[in-house]
């Protein structure tokens, strides 16, 4: 009994390999900003004081630490309208790859994630993968997210009737107005058994964002804090109009949590952050709760689906010049949540520091050319042409050469695809999910009560 309390107040020790990558960091910091350091290969700092110096047997006693510490796996979903069939057709492939690895056909991504965090139509893909249908099983497989996209576009973005597998599910009818046939679908989706599925009904914490017109804020809806109180637990058809809100698009949502003590008027989370990752490793860092022997990045696996700055045709100042205000609206609020999007994927990268290769990796359309579409809507076009296509650069899209953010130098061309990066990170979640059984400790507590916030 006394080892096992020793073994745990360990786990609860800084970590010697957390103190070396925050000295490291910040010593590259320093040489980059003020002495010109333009060596990206270099990693380490060329003056390391003794006492981080590490003796092979202190070595294997830290790794043997962060083994029995475990990883934090962490998904997170940008948002992009059509354009996260993308991400869509790589969840597809991961979950397909679990399988293999795992051996058991019945595998789904929700078994291997501890974290989701998901954007626009990437937060409605969370939803999709974490819901609960009452069984402790997801309500969806992968393979529906990207062809809730190109089976449902039309009715989530149009007015055109589903001719799907999805048919009966939704239902007939055409829809006057691409808000009602929104709200109406997710209504539907997150309906389980007559009951609309809420923030509480997700297997896994889930990170939602949006912005709060009434507050002029962002607003992340957590299940961690629907647990706490129902003041903050909302339903999940709500949740996915409000982040998916594009302004010019849909009009902001106004929704009240379930207790009616709390209101939200949501639009676009793309707003508030396109790229979700770095909300997403914030969350595990400080919520000691759920995730007690997390002490810095080494104890996180992430894995973050982008959409890529898709090239999508010229437009000439004569096209543009006579633009009114309200057709500025969607192309600004793109141009932002991309740019927004770019920039939390370097930091993150730069905060992972040494182990970005091993622990974070990011999937995304590295320049794919859109030169057989005109115009600038792509990403809320629901006509077969544009999903046909959008389909094609996905599966092309997973064949390139995944690209990596480096510290200080932009991107570079990594020497393995998507496809490869992707096995190799379906074998570290089957590895993490294997190692848990043999754990003194859990990795993870998850709550599954509720708890009056004080």
């Amino acid at each position: 009994m006394n080892s096992n309390n020793s073994l745990l107040e360990t786990l609860h020790e800084p970590s010697i390999d957390t103190d070396k990558l925050s000295y490291e960091i910040f010593s590259i910091l320093e040489s980059k900003f003020l002495f010109g350091y333009d060596d990206h290969n270099v990693r380490k700092p060329k003056h390391l004081s003794p006492q981080l110096s590490v003796t092979p047997t202190a070595s294997a006693g830290a790794q043997s630490m962060k083994n029995q510490r475990g990883k934090i796996c962490i998904l997170s979903i940008d948002g992009g309208g059509m354009k996260t069939i993308f991400a869509g057709k790589t969840l597809a492939y991961l979950e397909k790859a679990l399988k293999q690895k795992s051996g058991n056909p019945n595998a789904r991504i929700a078994d291997y994630f501890d974290v989701a965090a998901g954007t626009g139509i990437g937060g409605v893909f969370t939803a999709m993968l974490f819901g609960n249908n009452n069984q402790n099983r997801p309500i969806f497989k992968a393979d529906d997210t990207w062809r809730l996209l190109t089976e449902q576009g039309s009715r989530l973005y149009g007015v055109k009737k589903p001719k799907s597998k999805f048919k009966r599910l939704f239902g007939g009818g055409s829809c006057n107005h691409a808000r009602t046939g929104f709200e109406t679908a997710m209504k539907e989706l997150f309906t389980v058994n007559g009951k609309s599925l809420t923030l509480k009904n997700t297997l896994k914490p889930v990170l939602i964002p949006c912005y709060d017109l009434a507050s002029s804020a962002p607003f992340l809806f957590s299940r961690a804090d629907a647990l706490e109180t129902d003041s903050f637990n909302f339903n999940l058809w709500e949740v996915c109009s409000a982040t998916s809100a594009s302004p010019g698009l849909f009009d902001p949502v106004l929704m009240k949590s379930t207790d009616g003590k709390s209101s939200c008027v949501g639009v676009d989370g793309g707003l508030a952050m396109s790229n979700p990752t770095a909300a997403a490793i914030t969350h595990v860092l400080h919520n000691k709760q759920e995730f007690p022997f997390v002490r810095g990045v080494e104890d996180i696996l992430v894995l973050s689906l982008g959409t890529g700055q898709l090239l999508e045709g010229s437009c000439s100042y004569e096209k543009v010049k006579g633009w009114k205000d309200s057709q500025w609206c969607r192309p600004m609020a793109r141009i932002y949540g991309d740019t927004l999007a770019d920039t939390v994927d370097h930091s993150v990268a730069m905060a992972f520091g040494q182990t970005s290769s091993s622990n974070y990796v990011r999937i995304q359309a590295n320049g794919s050319d859109l030169g057989q579409y005109s115009g600038i809507n792509v990403d809320s076009d629901p006509s077969p042409s544009n999903v046909k296509m959008l389909t094609t650069m996905a599966d092309e899209m997973l064949r390139q050469k995944n690209v990596e953010s480096v510290l200080f130098g932009g991107k570079k061309i990594s020497e393995q695809t998507n496809f490869e990066k992707l096995d190799w990170f379906a074998g570290e979640l089957v590895l993490e999910h294997q190692r848990r059984s043999c754990r003194i400790a859990p990795t993870v507590a998850l709550k599954q009560s509720t708890h009056e916030r004080t």
